[in-house]
């Protein structure tokens, strides 16, 4: 096909050209270089960052903020047993409340009887 297209010239190549031969493999191993590097290159530099994410230690706290952290359970932790109490006591009023009204004393609604 080279050869049909080089008969059908008017003017043969000049002495510095290089042949047509030539010209198609490098030109194709130019755009495939260039296709490569620019599909490769963003690939590779993902699997790069994956490596070294996973061989980085794990991000420390600073001694102020876990001090705090450690104060905030503290305080979670009161308010927890605070409001175990209050609702036991809540418990323990309701429970008062209907003994009173089966029996009909002070608390008892009007008309219970």
């Amino acid at each position: 096909m080279i050869a049909a297209l080089l008969m059908f010239q008017s003017s043969p190549l000049p002495p510095n050209m290089p042949p047509v031969e030539l010209v198609v493999p490098v030109v194709g191993i130019v755009f495939g270089t260039l296709t490569t590097m620019v599909l490769g290159l963003p690939i590779i530099r993902a699997i790069i960052r994956w490596v070294e994410r996973r061989h980085a230690p794990a991000p420390q706290l600073p001694a102020d903020l876990s001090g705090r952290i450690e104060r905030m359970e503290q305080t979670l932790d009161a308010i927890a047993i605070e409001v175990e109490r209050i609702s036991e006591a809540q418990r323990y009023l309701t429970k008062l409340q209907t003994e009173q009204r089966a029996i009909g004393g002070p608390g008892a609604a009007p008309g219970a009887r």
